[in-house]
């Protein structure tokens, strides 16, 4: 399969310029991910600080609420840092544009949506129906 992609990588033929685009793109949103996800993690802490100290319990459910939804958006948030890291990686090591899954290339059209992809829609949907 590794050798596959590398040809694919050769026949998608992203300029340099184009992946030095896609590479800062992802630079900044992993940045941007991170913030939020220290953001989140801070969040959570201060809720569970200020537990305790003669607050109503509708007060303590909306913060068990608050919390257990800032939860969900970290782990979401760690899911696509995981992503970004890999179309990273990628970019590194030759293979960005070319499907993890299928070996085909992702259209530019993809990449520019969503730069973090690492697969094309159709390997992603199988995936995420539990096909793959």
């Amino acid at each position: 399969m590794r050798s596959r992609q590398h040809l694919l990588a050769n026949e998608v033929q992203l300029k340099k310029a184009d992946l030095e685009k896609y590479k800062k793109r992802l630079l900044e949103l992993k940045a941007e991910i991170e913030g939020v996800i220290k953001e989140t993690a801070d969040l959570v802490k201060e809720t569970d600080d200020s537990k305790g100290y003669s607050q109503h319990s509708a007060d303590e459910g909306t913060d068990d609420y608050v919390q257990s939804l800032s939860i969900q958006v970290s782990d979401t948030e760690q899911e696509i840092l995981h992503q970004v890291d890999r179309a990273l990686e990628k970019i590194e090591d030759g293979t960005y544009g070319v499907c993890d899954v299928s070996g085909d290339k992702i259209p530019v059209k993809r990449l520019d949506a969503v730069p973090y992809a690492t697969m094309t829609v159709d390997a992603q949907d199988k995936k995420e129906k539990g096909l793959i």
